[in-house]
């Protein structure tokens, strides 16, 4: 009942295979939408920003991406994170930030 038999065998092979190829291929397919996207961030940047429109035509969120990250400091009055260029006060006396 519980031997081995060649069939067995093979079979567990063949799905082992499966899996391990299966992983391979999703990884390749992760790899390549991330190349696409970082293409589509680079074009866009070197296009001024993409005029607010991508590949597609569709507007994004705020109508242009730059692809560009903003530095971030925290609050020490609110705890609240504000952009380091252009934080403006909280309202509490103890802000640091000026407006």
């Amino acid at each position: 009942m519980f031997g081995f038999s060649i069939q067995k065998l093979l079979f567990t092979v063949a799905v082992i295979a499966a899996v391990w190829y299966g992983f391979k291929w999703v990884g390749r397919m992760k790899k390549v939408r991330e190349r696409e996207a970082r293409e589509r961030l680079r074009r866009q940047a070197g296009n001024g920003g993409g005029g607010g429109t991508g590949e597609s035509g569709e507007s994004g969120a705020g109508g242009s991406v730059s692809g560009v990250a903003e530095e971030m400091v925290e609050c020490p009055a609110c705890g609240a994170f504000v952009a380091a260029t252009g934080a403006k006060s909280c309202g509490k006396e103890e802000c640091p930030f000026l407006g």
